[in-house]
């Protein structure tokens, strides 16, 4: 509450008692207050070559490359109620070339990821699914 409301109710419970009314005073704020909530911190990240080799990260116990562009990545700590990100990138190594690209996040269970990548517009065979380098991020 702010110094002129306190100020305005003072004069107000003044007034009423100088005149013989009744007033009762609560120094609970008739605003809302807001939420508290603690930081949201990444508690997992990874880079991964195309291959499902870990180049670097944290919060990581394994990874299984299942296929061309699916991999199952398990961390050390539950994933409910966090945000999965992830991105195509080089991470050092070579991109596959032109066109669009694709990474789909997703949670298998408490712990494991599943994380799909994709060359849309590539033609030929690996037209959809491709082994293509990425980096996540388990943000709770």
């Amino acid at each position: 509450m702010n110094a002129s409301r306190k100020l305005a109710i003072g004069a107000a419970a003044l007034a009423l008692t100088t005149v013989g009314g009744v007033a009762a005073v609560s120094s609970a704020s008739a605003e809302p207050r807001e939420a508290r909530q603690a930081a949201a911190v990444t508690t997992a990240w990874a880079k991964v070559a195309a291959n499902g080799q870990v180049l670097g990260g944290q919060g990581i116990t394994g990874i299984n490359k299942f296929g061309i562009g699916r991999y199952n990545i398990t961390t050390s700590s539950g994933l409910n109620g966090c945000a999965l990100l992830g991105t195509i990138n080089t991470n050092g190594g070579n991109d596959p070339g032109p066109g669009s690209s694709s990474i789909l996040v997703g949670q298998v269970n408490g712990n494991t990821l599943f994380i799909r990548t994709a060359t849309p517009s590539q033609p030929g065979s690996a037209a959809v699914d491709s082994d293509r380098p990425f980096s996540i991020n388990v943000v709770c």
